[in-house]
């Protein structure tokens, strides 16, 4: 497939760190911003109607179906998927590092072994 203007602008601008973060946490809106109207429009309510059942308005509804919204408080998207009857699942991913450890690792904690001594 031939690249186009803009996969080149995309792949150079992709070489910059803080390009790359400001990407990836606009991607995160995205996915939360197509999430709730889709959910919203299945369970047949208007956004009108979803901000009556959490008692807000249908601005702040408007607000959190926006992709450039970023004030998504954990307690709202909660009370969201409860009106929606979803559940609300958040992961945290562990990130590659270049240089030191990577964290998230592991779940389990790791077990320093014992000390024995002889007893005579």
């Amino acid at each position: 497939m031939k690249k186009t203007n803009f996969d080149r602008y995309l792949a150079e601008q992709m070489r910059d760190p803080a390009f790359v973060k400001r990407f990836r946490e606009a991607g995160e809106a995205w996915e939360v911003a197509l999430q709730i109207p889709s959910l919203r429009q299945q369970a047949g309510l208007s956004q009108k109607e979803l901000a009556r059942r959490l008692k807000t308005s249908q601005q702040q509804i408007s607000r959190l179906e926006s992709p450039g919204y970023i004030g998504h408080s954990l307690a709202t998207l909660r009370r969201v998927a409860d009106v929606l009857r979803v559940r609300l699942h958040i992961v945290f991913e562990p990130t590659k590092t270049r240089n030191g450890p990577r964290l998230g690792k592991s779940a389990t904690p790791r077990r320093i072994p014992r000390r024995t001594t002889k007893r005579t």
